[in-house]
C-alpha cells in the first residue's frame, strides 16, 4: 500500500483493508448501486473460481511489493510493450501514500460506469464525470485535494478487522486492478506512468484471465502468504455469496475449534 517511489513529503492516508464488506460499505456510501458488490476469490482451482458470482466486472489483487515481485511484473508488461493502451481506459496515478487501495476502487468502478449504476448526484457521479476527460496526473491531484473521499477512506480504514498501523508506518503491501476494456486485460496500478496490457479478454473470461496473471506472479513469492484476490460482481446473488461464504468459514471455525458439535 505504500508507493516505493512516493514523492519526498507526500500526503499519507491509513492503508485500507482487504476486505470485501469494507469495500462494499465504501462504494455503496459513494454512490455505487447495491447491485454491484465486491466478494473474495478463495482460489484458483475451476470449481471455486465459478462460485464467484458473475459477471465480474473487475478483479483486485493484493501482493507484497519485492524486489523480485516487481520484476516479474516488469517482465510481463514489456510482452506487450507495442500494444496501443485503448483510450476508453480510465486510469489515474497515486500520490497519496497508503491510498493503493481507493485508487484500486476508482479504478474498477471507473471502468465500469456503462454497466452499473451510480446513484443520482453521489460522489462517485460527480467525481467520474469532473475527471472523465482529465490525464493521469491530473486525476491524481484531484484525488489528493479531495477532502470528502479522504475522510470516507479514513472512516473505511479504521472499520477493518485488525486495528489500522501507524499513519508513518511503511506497509509493503499493494493493491492493483484488472478490469477488461475493448477486448483487452488490463492491469492498472497508480504508481505506474500508463495501464499494462495483458492481452485479450473478455467480460465472460475476466476473472479467469486476470487470475492466469496473477498465477504467474504469485510463483515469484511461493512462501509469502500476502495475497489476496476480490472480485467486483454484477450479480444479486453475491450478497447470498457473502452471507454463504461467511457461514460456511464460521462452522468451519466451530468444528475446527471442538465448539460445533455434529452427531449422527
Amino acid at each position: 500500500m505504500a508507493s516505493r517511489d512516493e514523492r519526498s513529503g507526500a500526503k499519507r492516508w491509513l492503508p485500507l483493508e482487504s476486505n470485501p464488506d469494507i469495500m462494499n460499505q465504501f462504494v455503496h456510501g459513494l454512490g455505487v448501486s447495491v447491485e454491484a458488490e465486491f466478494v473474495d476469490v478463495y482460489g484458483f482451482d475451476k470449481e471455486l473460481l465459478a462460485m464467484v458470482p458473475r459477471p465480474v466486472l473487475a478483479v483486485l489483487f493484493l501482493f507484497p511489493l519485492t524486489d523480485e515481485f516487481e520484476a516479474a511484473r516488469s517482465e510481463q508488461g514489456n510482452q506487450y510493450h507495442d500494444k496501443q493502451v485503448s483510450s476508453n481506459v480510465y486510469f489515474m496515478k497515486q500520490t497519496v501514500g497508503n491510498a493503493c487501495g481507493t485508487v484500486a476502487l476508482l479504478h474498477a468502478v471507473g471502468n465500469n460506469l456503462s454497466r452499473m449504476a451510480l446513484m443520482q448526484g453521489s460522489y462517485f457521479e460527480r467525481f467520474f464525470e469532473a475527471t472523465a476527460t482529465l490525464t493521469p496526473d491530473e486525476r491524481a491531484e484531484a484525488l489528493e485535494k479531495d477532502d470528502e473521499i479522504e475522510n470516507v477512506h479514513s472512516v473505511a480504514a479504521s472499520a477493518g478487522d485488525t486495528a489500522p498501523p501507524d499513519l508513518n508506518t511503511s506497509v509493503d503491501l499493494h493493491f492493483v486492478c484488472f478490469v477488461c476494456v475493448d477486448g483487452g486485460l488490463y492491469e492498472l496500478d497508480g504508481r505506474r506512468s500508463e495501464p499494462t496490457y495483458h492481452g485479450s479478454s473478455s467480460p465472460q473470461t475476466l476473472l479467469e484471465d486476470a487470475v492466469e496473471v496473477i498465477k504467474s506472479l504469485i510463483k515469484y513469492n511461493p512462501n509469502s502468504v500476502n495475497f489476496n484476490v476480490i472480485a467486483l460482481s454484477k450479480a444479486l446473488q453475491a450478497r447470498s455469496f457473502n452471507l454463504k461464504a461467511k457461514l460456511i468459514c464460521y462452522l468451519s471455525d466451530l468444528l475446527k475449534y471442538g465448539q460445533y458439535h455434529v452427531t449422527s
